[in-house]
């Protein structure tokens, strides 16, 4: 994601690359493999076994020496029976064969299984009715991998597959990230909690339970801080409380422009802020601070609903993710898709365009973008799936174009 920017605005691609080299990686922990799921792993994670550990059979049928299956009058003296957890002792001779289970090991002497479907059984011995040659249905010792391979890397966000190849390895608990702790500072007069009823001059805070959802899916615990008024001292007061509770990165939600009553720079320069920048050449969301506070990282986002849901989406889930040692976090995450409807020309700064989703009969992503784009329309946003990502002075695109989208869901 990235183009020139409008004049005295950082670029979307700077003002990201600017967050994440400031990000302050998180303390690694231990947790049972049961606990794991979704975090990041904090180093990689070598094999302590070797899987299979012993040949064992892929099917069900009978272990043989491949060369007494080539004549199929030959018959064959069932000897035994190996099955899982539970091996057959001796050896197969020409001659002979085991009756075997999947994934039982596989007698010493035998070097094929001949499956049950091409054997007929007449007693206690056997006929092969198709022959089979060496190896045939053996898993080899250590076909899925063996002791000391490193099969999951450093960064990795672990999910159910990565979790049941890591108790295959023989881990009961794996090493992750410390979740980082996101603490989220609603400002504004104007703004009263979900369930209130608001005043006449009133709207209810929406954009907090938003931005800890986009915090959570990130990897993060979420500290809600509530809502402050308009006043420094107040604010500055709610993030004073955030640090003493150990918060890694505050989000301030409104404020952040140049208003009156956008008081959070005020505050935060109260307590020592460290001001990285302000305002990047973005739409929406152009009014966004960046810095640190110590040893805590500060964004402060725009206040209308979208302009904090595109913010949160484009810098601080790549904020979190590189906390948590993922190496991918500032990798670019859109991807190509056609344009369902015409787009004028875009203007100065780089425009995030809110769009449904739908597959065509090709199988690729169409986006169509809602013909009303105002930052305060929650009611778009949950209808959209994806964001049409367009540069700084991207020209007129017509319908069923290419495009660039950002999945959002």
């Amino acid at each position: 994601m990235s183009g020139p920017s409008a004049a005295g605005l950082l670029s979307v691609a700077d003002a990201l690359a600017a967050i994440l080299s400031g990000a302050r990686r998180m303390r690694a922990q231990t947790v049972a493999l049961d606990q794991a799921f979704g975090r990041t792993l904090a180093s990689g994670l070598s094999a302590m076994r070797t899987q299979p550990p012993f040949p064992a059979s892929a099917m069900d049928g009978y272990a043989v020496i491949a060369a007494d299956t080539l004549d199929p009058a030959r018959p064959l003296a069932v000897i035994g029976e190996s099955a899982a957890g539970r091996r057959f002792g001796g050896t197969v001779r020409p001659g002979q064969a085991v009756r075997i289970f999947t994934g039982a090991p596989v007698p010493e002497g035998a070097d094929a299984i001949l499956i049950q479907e091409h054997a007929v059984r007449t007693g206690d011995a056997i006929r092969a009715t198709v022959p089979v040659q060496q190896g045939f249905s053996i898993r080899r010792a250590g076909l899925d991998f063996s002791e000391g391979d490193v099969l999951l890397d450093a960064g990795r966000r672990l999910d159910g597959f990565d979790l049941s190849l890591a108790g295959a390895m023989g881990h009961a608990a794996v090493p992750v990230a410390a979740r980082p702790l996101v603490a989220i500072l609603a400002t504004g007069d104007e703004l009263v909690p979900p369930g209130t009823v608001p005043g006449p001059d009133q709207i209810v805070a929406s954009n907090s339970v938003l931005v800890a959802g986009i915090a959570r899916d990130a990897g993060a615990d979420v500290l809600d801080l509530g809502i402050a008024p308009d006043d420094t001292a107040e604010i500055a007061g709610r993030m004073e409380r955030a640090r003493a509770l150990g918060a890694d990165v505050i989000v301030t939600l409104g404020g952040a422009s140049v208003g009156d009553h956008d008081l959070v720079k005020d505050a935060l320069a109260a307590l020592g802020f460290e001001l990285g920048f302000w305002r990047i050449a973005m739409r929406p969301g152009k009014p966004l601070i960046h810095g640190r506070w110590g040893g805590i990282a500060i964004l402060g986002l725009p206040g209308n609903p979208v302009s904090s849901a595109v913010c949160a989406l484009v810098f601080l889930a790549p904020l979190l993710r590189a906390m948590q040692g993922d190496p991918q976090a500032g990798a670019d995450r859109t991807q190509e898709a056609v344009l369902g409807a015409d787009l004028p020309a875009n203007g100065d700064r780089q425009d995030f365009v809110r769009a449904r989703l739908e597959t065509s009969r090709e199988g690729l992503p169409v986006a169509t973008p809602h013909r009303i784009q105002d930052s305060a329309m929650l009611s778009t946003l949950a209808a959209s799936g994806a964001l049409i990502v367009r540069d700084a002075g991207d020209p007129p695109r017509s319908a069923g174009s290419s495009c660039r989208i950002l999945r959002i869901r």
